[in-house]
């Protein structure tokens, strides 16, 4: 057993100091119709898959079989999953199961199940398969409460291409490696298609670096990577991070970003041609652009922009916590772990119907062939679903790519930040009013749709009424004592 894990188990505080009180209510929203019948209630972000009675319906029949209960998954769309888990946690609801939204801090509330001993005895497979950054990136003061999604334990920023428009007009990427390298293609592209949005980006969008964020990346506090890594930054004050944003308001005012970004919430879709460039995000179990472009039916192409890196974020990348008030606790990690054990049960769910959506390679037990059946809307996703370990992995996948899939993972380094979850109950009010008025500038400096020259001054002026130094103090003391115990 590696160091964290020994760690979490002994509960011993690696991270930070202070108790966690308890809170919900006992009672339980798991339902049946007698002791015998229960059913999990499960909570997961995103779009119900079309065919959701049929994947379940074969899901529960191994669920059922195995643990004795069975599972219903009640999804929550994109731009309300946060609200909707803000108000069930702060009004007690009870559920068994969710997708772990605004994870340390609700953690630090008590609004989740310590699944410090009960991931190991109730998930010991699953739990022994987690890469050490999975453990100490969701540990909570010294406790663990998230059950993590075994995938791309590191990952890093790319921008992604439409090839068919590649081809098209005789463009090459060869030569990007950051966003000021793409910007020759994306105005060769605009000359010629300006109808098709060059960069397609919108409301939410963040301009990427090489920086890790204590806080996440919409809040003002970084490490850059690039620089001091034993020093905490507003990235919005950092030379290099402003020089992106530069780069956006020159891009916005030649037309390469669409005009309503900052707004719009008009989705690009990966499938469609409505987009020459995007921004993405990949891991060891993209294997390069193959799942991209199995995802859009069309071929892609990416370039890195940023250090491939193990992460707090993508450590908490895709979290399952349980309610502190199930009444089915065991049962509930129980069934995560058979989702993330049982390759049957999540290939089904990942991949869709064995013999319509897909079907075995002759004499292999692990490989796939996707057939006309394999839809988009009609099955799960892999990266916020179950353990990408135990997944099939499809026929356009060779020996050699996986041979460099777990390569990488053994060789991938680690954020200096991974680890560190700030404990935010001495400053909660400064955080709240750093919060609003982030929100004010995000977007429009982000999309490029305003001048950084004359916006961020009023930023920096705004953080500083909110609070901004003594939370960045708080922070930096916080981050000075873990970088102490790590050594």
């Amino acid at each position: 057993m590696n160091m964290w894990k020994k760690m979490a188990l002994s509960g011993v505080s690696m991270i930070l100091a202070g108790t966690l009180a308890a809170c919900g209510s006992t009672d339980s929203k798991a339902e049946g119709n007698d002791k015998d019948e229960v059913t999990l209630q499960m909570y997961q972000i995103g779009d119900k898959p079309e065919n959701y009675d049929t994947l379940m319906g074969k899901a529960n029949e191994i669920i059922k079989e195995e643990t004795g209960v069975t599972a219903n998954i009640n999804y929550i769309g994109w731009g309300d999953y946060s609200q909707k888990m803000s108000v069930m946690i702060s009004s007690g609801e009870t559920y068994d199961i969710a997708f772990a939204d605004n994870y340390v801090a609700n953690a630090q509330k008590g609004a989740f199940a310590d699944l410090t001993e009960l991931m190991p005895e109730y998930a010991e497979e699953t739990y022994n398969q987690l890469d050490e950054a999975y453990i100490k990136g969701n540990l909570v003061d010294g406790k663990l409460y998230a059950f993590p999604v075994n995938a791309n334990v590191f990952a890093q920023q790319v921008l992604t291409f439409n090839k068919a428009y590649l081809d098209k007009h005789d463009l090459s990427i060869d030569d990007v490696k950051s966003y000021k390298d793409a910007e020759e293609v994306l105005k060769a592209f605009h000359e010629k298609e300006p109808t098709v949005a060059a960069f397609a980006i919108g409301q939410g969008f963040k301009a990427q670096g090489n920086y890790d964020y204590p806080l996440g990346n919409g809040m003002p506090f970084a490490i850059n990577l690039d620089g001091d890594k034993e020093k905490i930054v507003n990235q919005y004050n950092d030379k290099d991070y402003v020089e992106t944003l530069k780069t956006m308001h020159n891009w916005y005012k030649a037309g390469l970003i669409p005009a309503d970004a900052a707004t719009s919430n008009t989705g690009f879709p990966l499938e469609g041609n409505t987009w020459f460039m995007r921004g993405e995000t990949q891991g060891p179990f993209d294997y390069g652009d193959t799942l991209l472009t199995n995802a859009a039916g069309q071929e892609l192409v990416s370039k890195a922009i940023t250090t491939p890196l193990k992460s707090t974020s993508q450590a908490q990348m895709a979290n399952f916590v349980v309610g502190n008030s199930s009444k089915n606790k065991e049962k509930a990690v129980e069934v995560l772990g058979l989702i993330n054990s049982n390759p049957e049960l999540l290939n089904g769910l990942i991949y869709g119907i064995e013999g319509e959506a897909w079907e075995k390679v002759e004499g292999s037990e692990d490989k796939i062939k996707l057939l006309d059946g394999y839809k988009p809307n009609q099955h799960m996703s892999a990266w916020n679903t179950g353990n990408n370990a135990i997944l099939y992995t499809q026929d356009t996948i060779t020996d050699e790519m996986i041979a460099e899939r777990d390569k990488s993972i053994e060789e991938s380094i680690a954020s200096p930040i991974l680890g560190f979850n700030f404990n935010t109950k001495n400053v909660k009010t400064e955080i709240t009013n750093i919060s609003n008025v982030m929100n004010q500038y995000l977007d429009s400096l982000n999309t490029g749709t305003v001048n950084p020259d004359e916006v961020l001054p009023k930023l920096i002026e705004g953080l500083e009424s909110a609070g901004y130094e003594k939370v960045l103090d708080e922070m930096q003391g916080q981050y000075d004592e873990f970088l102490k115990e790590a050594k």
